[in-house]
């Protein structure tokens, strides 16, 4: 990456993107170039001053129209996603979209069909992937430590605002449990187990319609499960564990992020693995990111397309049974 620059532009300059930049300057090749709100321009004003952007637009269309920035980093509301998506791929920019990537399948294939079109480098934020705690244990797997890998177990939960008016109430801007912590377990069990033949989900609806929590068991035909549950009335301990057939490797709270695993193998004593994270935790995807766009490689190796679509249907599916309907926005600005 020897004298290549990637420049990075944000599109909703919230609390979520505010820690993600964080990172940024951490990434070689990297710049924070510009920044855009559409609700205010002070606000984008003020994120650029705070993080050192040389622009700041009160649209997106202004930042998606600026030749002189190569990737969006979409951080807006989750049915947000998709006209911001759609509108930078137009434009020939790379894309990294927060989690949950959108809220309906058909939105997710929607542009990941248009990224395939566009040739540019789109991956969905989920930084779990990139934590080096997370990196090892998959090598731990794939080296055979723990045997054949037969379930896994997750949960994620916060203690969330009850005010009805507050943004976690409120379906049009992808309130509830599911796109904002249900979609942690869900991903980190596909990329352990794959895509499920079986979904069986429970869940409790507020009044407002959002999902305020849900259990989800996987099925795979062949006998392996993953038990998963998310909330956003009552904080859980946020914790994992793969079992195999010759043991089984925690991931402690907050598994999502998290700066250690545990290895238990029959007959050994209990392995703690430290793996911290660099930074705030985000410069891991950030640099995947980076180094991807600057290659000219189309997605990434670690959350290719294929598993965010894999999880997207997981979610649709957790929805249809628990009584959710997602409000997914529309296509264009």
């Amino acid at each position: 990456m020897t004298g290549v620059t990637v420049r990075w532009g944000v599109i909703g300059p919230g609390r979520i993107a505010g820690k993600v930049v964080g990172d940024l300057p951490l990434v070689p090749g990297a710049e924070l170039a510009a920044v855009a709100s559409r609700t205010s321009k002070e606000r984008a004003e003020a994120f650029a001053a705070e993080h050192g952007a040389a622009r700041a637009y009160g649209s997106y269309e202004e930042i998606i129209a600026d030749p002189d920035v190569d990737v969006l980093y979409i951080a807006t509301p989750h049915p947000q996603h998709r006209a911001a998506a759609l509108a930078g791929l137009a434009a020939g920019k790379a894309l990294l979209v927060e989690k949950a990537f959108t809220v309906s399948t058909e939105a997710t294939q929607e542009i990941v069909d248009a990224a395939g079109k566009a040739g540019v480098f789109v991956m969905e934020a989920m930084w779990t992937r990139f934590q080096p705690a997370i990196v090892r244990m998959r090598e731990l797997i794939a080296d055979g430590a723990i045997g054949e890998v037969t379930a896994v177990q997750a949960d994620l939960g916060i203690s969330a605002p009850t005010d009805p008016l507050d943004r976690y109430h409120n379906p049009v801007l992808g309130g509830g449990a599911l796109y904002d912590v249900g979609v942690y377990p869900i991903s980190f069990a596909q990329m352990v187990l794959g895509a499920p033949d079986t979904i069986t989900a429970t869940g409790l609806l507020a009044p407002s319609g959002v999902d305020l929590e849900e259990s989800v068991l996987l099925g795979y035909a062949d006998g392996r499960s993953a038990v998963l549950h998310a909330s956003i009335r009552a904080g859980l301990p946020g914790q994992a564990r793969v079992f195999g057939t010759r043991g089984w490797i925690d991931v402690p709270p907050r598994f999502h992020h998290p700066s250690r695993i545990v290895l238990n193998r029959a007959d050994a004593e209990p392995e703690t693995i430290d793996a911290p994270a660099t930074g705030g935790g985000y410069f891991h995807e950030l640099i995947e990111v980076t180094e991807g766009v600057a290659a000219g490689r189309a997605e990434s190796t670690v959350m290719p397309l294929a598993d965010t679509v894999a999880v997207q249907h997981v979610l649709d599916e957790v929805a249809r049974q628990i009584g959710l309907v997602p409000q997914e926005g529309p296509a264009t600005l």
